[in-house]
């Protein structure tokens, strides 16, 4: 499969080596040695070496015909997933709480099922939801641009934040960033907990509202994207989330009151910053 991409290089940014555009781009080396040797990248129509300038507002065109991919393939749910935001590259939905993001085994009602269903292909996992949480899901739409997207959730440049509705207010600052380190849970396999042998992982919260019952309303930005790691940190501080049934003591049946909120990321293969949050109306808090 070959894969095309054309950008402008910013009238903003000094000029670089070619190679230094591919870097910056985040563009994996082996797919940048591809590239030179096969003069898949080319300047306002014409191949310049690596060491040479591009300058502002040079068309930039890169072809990619060396791409394999080991992700599995899903198959279609034939129910269409909640569309928040689309493009060339990207998929985002608004899973459903309830609905894990991918299949295990013969599973084929998962949410990378359904946008199988509405992509008439198979998409690519980028992250996941705990299976309780609803909200933002950001799928690629062809294995080109996933170890670019990877990237960005190690460099901290893909942003996600997150809603929540929280017990016992009275403990929380108005803003605060929880660094504890999570681990298996050694008494229950679906639990996780703060072990001082876990894994780093640290989550900032602001304080939004107040309610009279002694609940808030906070708004969490990951560091790290560890397994449970709102739903464990909340509950570490005192503040487990409305419904939720593994952490809060007090759950009562209710839906865990925890969405996926905003993404923020570099578009791939371009220098665009793209913000997507879920509407207010789709919300369940």
């Amino acid at each position: 499969m070959v894969y095309n991409f054309t950008l402008f290089y910013p009238k903003n940014l000094d000029p670089l080596p070619v190679n230094e555009v591919l870097r910056k781009l985040l563009i994996p080396r082996k797919w940048r040695h591809y590239l030179r040797i096969e003069q898949n990248v080319t300047i306002n129509g014409k191949y310049r070496y690596f060491n040479e300038l591009v300058k502002p507002g040079d068309k930039i065109d890169i072809v990619l015909d060396q791409i394999d991919s080991m992700q599995q393939t899903y198959p279609a749910s034939r129910r269409m997933p909640d569309v928040i935001y689309e493009d060339d590259n990207l998929l985002i939905i608004n899973k459903k709480k309830g609905q894990k993001t991918h299949p295990n085994l013969n599973e084929t009602d998962t949410a990378l099922n359904d946008c199988a269903t509405y992509l008439a292909s198979s998409p690519y996992i980028v992250h996941r939801l705990d299976m309780l949480t609803g909200g933002l899901l950001l799928v690629a739409k062809n294995p080109a641009v996933v170890p670019i997207l990877n990237r960005e959730l190690t460099n901290k440049t893909f942003h996600r934040e997150y809603l929540a509705k929280v017990i016992h207010a009275d403990k929380l600052k108005k803003n605060g960033t929880i660094d504890l380190p999570i681990g298996q849970d050694p008494d229950d396999q679906r639990k996780r907990t703060v072990n001082k042998t876990g894994l780093h992982a640290v989550t900032h919260y602001e304080l939004l509202k107040k309610y009279s019952d002694n609940t808030a309303l906070v708004k969490l930005t990951l560091e790290t994207g560890r397994t449970h790691q709102i739903r464990v940190h909340l509950a570490a501080i005192g503040c487990p989330i409305v419904g939720d049934p593994l952490y809060n003591p007090y759950f009562a049946g209710e839906n865990l009151a925890l969405d996926a909120y905003e993404i923020s990321l570099i578009k791939p293969f371009s220098f665009e910053k793209l913000h997507v949050k879920l509407p207010d109306e789709k919300i369940e808090l």
